[in-house]
């Protein structure tokens, strides 16, 4: 079953290209309070998403891409996972 997402507006595509290009330091986060405690913190609660191990060869230099431009060599599996999650939403929306 395919969730229907609605199309954005003209108007708001203009405000989120807008809140993109804006540097960091400019944005106003004062109306937002700062969490210093995340002792309650639940993870996962809301949607996670179920994995399955599997053997998967990648060709060396894709494996070792991924590998250099993760953040100290960690988090590249989840990166390949994205990277493959992003080309089959792209391939869901044309068919």
């Amino acid at each position: 079953m395919k969730k229907e997402r609605a199309e954005l507006t003209e108007s708001q595509r203009a405000e989120i290209a807008a809140l993109e290009n804006l540097p960091e330091e400019e944005i106003d986060t004062t109306d937002i309070p700062e969490v210093i405690d995340w002792q309650g913190a639940s993870r996962g609660v809301f949607y996670r998403p179920v994995k399955r191990q599997v053997t998967l060869r990648l060709d060396v230099d894709v494996l070792t891409w991924f590998k250099a431009h993760a953040q100290g060599g960690r988090g590249y599996q989840t990166d390949i996972n994205r990277a493959l999650r992003d080309h089959v939403q792209r391939n869901e929306a044309v068919n």
